[in-house]
């Protein structure tokens, strides 16, 4: 997404990078042709604790080797599904300002629209092309641009989390299915199911790790149950819209905390509930993270997971 900097430095591979004025968090990783994609750095510093500016960290992280991207948060975007309009290529995102203009409540001639195509595969037959429209306010662009120029940092590329989720759950497709991978943080969750690398649904989830951390509450007063339904209303659209592309697993990303999710979904959907531990799919050395820093950094491992020029 928005892949409009085009600015980097010589490290092969891309640096996931978010910083604010309290914490900095980073990974890269390099696809390696026939090996397992390598993750040569990851990390979370508290810049209170280290009473470090971001510029001085920076210099001595040396992150200004590397081709970096960035990831915008829940409310800082808008992602939505339109039918795609029937134009050009080339005419696709004046088009999708047109047809998505009333669909914000911001001007789009104050934004930035990018999208992405979902495919037609497994559809039903004669459905509509449909794409995910997303949308940016400038000012928030802007904004991520000059914070980065000031820390000092070659910003190439701004993401989502959406498709950083996609990039990890396409290291778990092993058929002709597709995967649904759910993630909570600590106060939102996000749902996609991703087929062929693509995403073909993203949902967000209205709860969070918090709520559904493993004490009696949480167990029996109905986060659990609003994450099942949420699943199944998303499975059950999912099918009738892709009748011919049925989803072969049910993907759980790390939770940093003990929950009781794995096995309650797991006694509450037929498809297999697996526990994404990323050591199993990324090749990190000698420095494996544990489940703590995977739930931290989750997205920002998919994101180092970026193909160059995508």
């Amino acid at each position: 997404m928005f892949g409009w900097l085009q600015r980097g430095g010589k490290t092969p591979g891309w640096l996931a990078v978010t910083f604010d004025e309290a914490r900095l968090e980073f990974a890269h990783a390099r696809r390696v042709r026939g090996a397992t994609t390598q993750v040569s750095r990851y990390d979370a510093r508290d810049l209170h604790q280290t009473r470090y500016p971001v510029e001085r960290m920076t210099r001595e992280l040396k992150l200004g080797r590397y081709q970096c991207s960035t990831m915008l948060r829940a409310g800082e975007y808008d992602i939505l599904l339109v039918d795609a309009p029937n134009v050009p290529g080339a005419e696709m995102k004046s088009a999708l300002r047109w047809k998505v203009k009333d669909m914000v409540d911001y001007p789009l001639d104050q934004a930035t629209l990018d999208f992405l195509s979902v495919p037609a595969q497994g559809a039903l037959e004669g459905r509509a092309q449909q794409v995910y429209a997303v949308i940016a306010r400038n000012e928030v662009l802007q904004e991520r641009v000059r914070k980065f120029d000031d820390a000092g940092i070659p910003l190439a590329a701004i993401d989502i989390p959406d498709t950083a989720q996609r990039n990890i759950a396409a290291l778990y497709e092993t058929d002709a299915r597709g995967v649904a991978l759910a993630y909570f943080g600590r106060n939102l969750g996000l749902l996609t199911i991703s087929h062929g690398g693509e995403l073909y649904f993203t949902r967000r989830l209205e709860l969070g790790i918090e709520e559904l951390a493993e004490d009696i509450e949480a167990a029996e007063g109905g986060a659990h149950e609003r994450v099942v339904l949420e699943i199944q209303r998303t499975l059950d659209h999912f099918e009738r819209q892709f009748r011919h592309l049925a989803v072969g697993k049910l993907m759980l990303a790390p939770t940093g905390r003990a929950t009781r999710l794995r096995e309650i979904l797991s006694e509450r959907f037929e498809l297999p509930v697996e526990q994404i531990d990323l050591t199993q799919v990324l090749a990190f050395g000698r420095d494996k993270p544990g489940d703590e820093v995977q739930w931290r950094l989750f997205h920002h491992f998919g994101a180092a997971l970026r193909e160059s020029g995508t």
